[in-house]
C-alpha cells in the first residue's frame, strides 16, 4: 500500500466532483477553509457542470480526476461532495496513472465507491474525511483539528475523542448502502483480515439490518477482524448490532464521530489500523 506524502504550507490541491453537482455558494465557503490552512485550491471544470442528477457527465468527471492525478503540482485530491455518481466512473479508472502518481484523496459517502477502488485496485492508501463543499466550512474544531492531522505534516494533535481498538488490521469501509451496492461485481469490498468501519445517512433502522445482513450473507462479516460504527444519522440500530454483528464475536466500537456527523473525525482507510486512530 503506497501511503502519500503529507501536505505542508503553500501546497497546491485540486477540488474536483465526482458524483452530485456542487453547491457553488458552499464551494466557495469550503475553499476558504482551505485556504486559511495555507493550502492553493485548483477548481476543476466539474465543479461548474451538471448533468442532472450528476456533475456533469460521466466523460467530464473521469477527466478531472485523472488531469488531477497525472499534474505533478497537485498534492491532494479532494472531492468536493458526495450524492450519486462515482460508481459510474470505476470500470473506466486508469490504476496505472494512479499508482505512478499517489496523492492524498480524501473524501466520504459517496466517494466510498472510489476508495475502495483506490485502496484495492491501485494499491494507495486513503482518507475517509470531511468534504470541500458539503461541511467542510461548518465544520468544529476537533473535525478540523483531526483533518489536519491525518493530512498535514506537523498537524495539529487530534482533538476529540480518539479510538482505541483491540486488534490490528487495514481499515476498510464507508457507507454502508454504497458498499452493499457493490457486492457482487469487480469493485465488492474485501474484508478479509481488517477492521471494516461502517456509517449510513437517511436509511431507517430496518434498512440498516437488511444491508447488515447482506454483508452477513456476503461473508463481509465473517472475514472482518472487528468493526467500527460511525454515525447512523440517530437511528435507533440496536437490534441490528445485537442480533447481527454481535455474534460475530469480534471487537466492535460503535457511536464513533465519523460520517454524515459533526464532528466529523478523519480515518485513514488502507492503512494499517494500530490501537489508536481518530
Amino acid at each position: 500500500m503506497t501511503i502519500p506524502k503529507p501536505l505542508r504550507v503553500g501546497d497546491t490541491v485540486a477540488v474536483i466532483a465526482t458524483s452530485g453537482p456542487v453547491n457553488l455558494e458552499k464551494l466557495d465557503a469550503g475553499v476558504k477553509v482551505l485556504h486559511s490552512m495555507g493550502l492553493r485550491v485548483r477548481i476543476f471544470e466539474s465543479c461548474f457542470a451538471q448533468h442532472e442528477y450528476l456533475a456533469g457527465a460521466d466523460a467530464l468527471r473521469l477527466r478531472d480526476l485523472h488531469a488531477a492525478f497525472a499534474d505533478r503540482e497537485i498534492r491532494a485530491i479532494f472531492p468536493a461532495r458526495g450524492g450519486y455518481g462515482a460508481a459510474r466512473l470505476l470500470p473506466h479508472l486508469d490504476f496505472d496513472l494512479i499508482r505512478k502518481n499517489p496523492k492524498i484523496f480524501a473524501g466520504y459517502s459517496d466517494i466510498t465507491a472510489l476508495h475502495i477502488a483506490l485502496n484495492q485496485c491501485a494499491g494507495l492508501a486513503t482518507f475517509h474525511a470531511p468534504m470541500v463543499a458539503a461541511d467542510l466550512a461548518d465544520a468544529d474544531d476537533d473535525t478540523l483539528r483531526s483533518f489536519q492531522a491525518h493530512l498535514f505534516a506537523n498537524g495539529p494533535a487530534v482533538g476529540g475523542r480518539p479510538l482505541f481498538f483491540p486488534k490490528n488490521g487495514v481499515l476498510t469501509g464507508g457507507n454502508l448502502s454504497v458498499i452493499v451496492s457493490l457486492i457482487g461485481t469487480p469493485f465488492e469490498i474485501d474484508t478479509c483480515g481488517k477492521v471494516l468501519f461502517l456509517e449510513e445517512v437517511g436509511e431507517a433502522a430496518y434498512r440498516v439490518d437488511r444491508m447488515l445482513l447482506q454483508l452477513k450473507y456476503a461473508g463481509k462479516l465473517r472475514d472482518a477482524e472487528g468493526f467500527v460504527l460511525g454515525d447512523f444519522s440517530g437511528e435507533n440500530i440496536d437490534l441490528a448490532i445485537r442480533e447481527i454483528l454481535v455474534p460475530e464475536g469480534k471487537p466492535l466500537v460503535r457511536d464513533f464521530p465519523a460520517g454524515h456527523c459533526m464532528p466529523n473525525f478523519t480515518l485513514p482507510l488502507g492503512r494499517k489500523f494500530s490501537n489508536r486512530c481518530g
